[in-house]
């Protein structure tokens, strides 16, 4: 079986997996009472979808300051890459990390040079990890502190010192010019002239990357935005909490929006993350002293609000695709 055959096999396993244990856990939790709790929500589904875009404009915030002022994108710009690139990872599972591929080939068809915009996404990323390594670890101590179990200690201790290794690594590898071996060894492996210049293009990204950074203000300050945006998010869940009548505490959604982000993260490869976010909510919740029903549902409203927000942004990326590509004869013609 070929490695590409593999892959798809294993995702196909992975997704079946998913949506098992999603079943199981809505029939633990009673598919009437979820049910039931989400209806109550109503219409604040909306407004959830609605705050999301803080978050996202946040993130946007946090990539725009990585670039140089000679080279830096419009904001609004940049919000509306970022708004793709999310609901592409979100309901494109085929694609885990195609977002982000999209977003930094956005800033390129817009003006941005493309070694810039490859290089302030894969930095962004960067960033990003290392902040939701943090941001998990503040969920942590507040979860300790506020309910005194320890159980999840021992795992997300384990989990945040692989991430923190994993991430270490990357870097190193970045700055040693991680981009240039890699193309040397595409054009070896190829032997075309037409993959000739990989090398050099490799270079330029690999020194590109470096320059984003020795950028050490840039950096603090995407990370900072980072945070600002992981800790506003939590604004979704204190929302949901509320309309499912859960009586929430800003320090309880900080809490949930953390650990189940976490428990997100590290279960990637599951298409969509089905049935291991909702065993992340459950777990965390039930900590918390929230119902399972109500822990459940904030979940769908999750989901939810993935689709209302996504469903658009994938709209306006076919749009943007669809005018580049009539744009192309014309501009052609031209010359």
């Amino acid at each position: 079986m070929k490695a590409g055959a593999k892959l798809k096999l294993t995702i196909y396993l992975l997704g079946f997996a998913g949506a098992v244990l999603f079943t199981i856990l809505l029939v633990r939790q009673g598919a009437m009472s979820v049910g039931t709790a989400v209806a109550t929500a109503g219409w604040a589904v909306v407004g959830i979808a609605a705050f999301h875009f803080i978050p996202i404009f946040l993130d946007a915030t946090a990539w725009y300051v990585l670039f140089p002022k000679a080279i830096r994108p419009r904001l609004q710009s940049l919000f509306w890459m970022r708004w793709i690139g999310e609901s592409i990872s979100n309901l494109i599972h085929s694609a885990a990390v195609g977002g982000d591929i999209v977003r930094a080939r956005l800033a390129t068809i817009t003006g941005t040079p493309m070694a810039a915009a490859a290089a302030s996404v894969i930095v962004d990323v960067t960033l990003g990890v290392v902040t939701q390594i943090a941001f998990t670890l503040l969920g942590l101590v507040l979860l300790v502190h506020a309910t005194g179990r320890s159980s999840l200690v021992g795992p997300t201790l384990i989990g945040a010192v692989l991430g923190v290794l994993a991430i270490a690594g990357f870097y190193v590898a970045q700055r040693l010019g991680m981009f240039r071996f890699v193309s040397v060894i595409i054009t070896r492996l190829v032997k075309s002239k037409e993959w000739s210049s990989l090398a050099q293009s490799g270079e330029t990204l690999d020194q590109t990357v470096r320059d984003f950074y020795t950028r050490r203000r840039g950096m603090l300050a995407c990370c900072i935005w980072t945070i600002v945006s992981l800790i506003g998010s939590s604004g979704e869940i204190f929302i949901a909490l509320y309309a499912l009548g859960a009586h929430p505490t800003f320090l309880n959604a900080l809490i949930l929006q953390s650990m189940a982000m976490t428990v997100k993260s590290a279960a990637f490869p599951v298409p969509g993350q089905l049935g291991v976010q909702e065993s992340g909510y459950l777990v965390v919740g039930n900590l918390l002293g929230i119902p399972g029903e109500t822990a459940f549902a904030i979940s769908l409203l999750a989901r939810f609000r993935d689709l209302i927000v996504g469903i658009p942004g994938l709209v306006l990326w076919q749009l943007v695709e669809g005018r580049r590509f009539l744009r192309g004869p014309s501009v052609a013609s031209e010359r």
